[in-house]
């Protein structure tokens, strides 16, 4: 992966160690893809798996909640819809419809020299994106994403979520399950 995402002064990608996305490949559920240009390189990459310990969406249920932890497209290969076809990629996932899907946006991670888009443009860039298969933008307390006007939170609920669980999940986007 060395050289796909070289570092760049405000921007560093969120996965940059092979021994990173394999531990996560690994992991059973989760799900890991990636884009490879035609010489081999690592040129985007794309994850989907359970909330770290200790992270509140665990208290929605056990493997309710997946995030949508990574979608990193490198600058060279970025206009081409590649980031597109991975974010699609991961959320084809067997239990897609029994799952709630989800990502939170923090402005301080983004590449907003490489696309020369101002926070609001890059926020509004992933709404667009996240919108296309199927996630919606939702309030929550959660203290990064209310740093920020321009980080966002957005989920897809399957289609065979209960409502008691669905529930649950606005109870705790806003710490009022306890």
């Amino acid at each position: 992966m060395a050289g796909a995402f070289p570092e760049y002064a405000c921007y560093s990608p969120i996965i940059s160690r092979r021994e990173t996305l394999v531990q996560i490949a690994s992991q059973k559920e989760s799900n890991v893809t990636v884009a490879f240009s035609e010489d081999g390189r690592v040129v985007g990459l794309a994850v989907l798996d359970f909330p770290a310990a200790g992270e509140r969406w665990l208290r929605v249920g056990e493997k309710v909640m997946m995030e949508v932890a990574a979608v990193e497209v490198s600058r060279a290969y970025r206009s081409l819809g590649i980031s597109t076809c991975l974010l699609n990629r991961i959320v084809d996932h067997p239990f897609r419809e029994q799952r709630i899907f989800f990502m939170v946006g923090y402005s301080w991670t983004w590449d907003l020299d490489g696309t020369g888009l101002d926070p609001m443009a890059y926020r509004s860039m992933m709404v667009r994106l996240f919108a296309k298969e199927g996630f919606q933008t939702l309030q929550t307390n959660e203290p990064n994403v209310m740093m920020r006007p321009e980080n966002l939170f957005m989920a897809r609920i399957g289609s065979e979520v209960g409502d008691d669980r669905k529930l649950r999940f606005k109870r705790v986007r806003f710490n009022m399950d306890g």
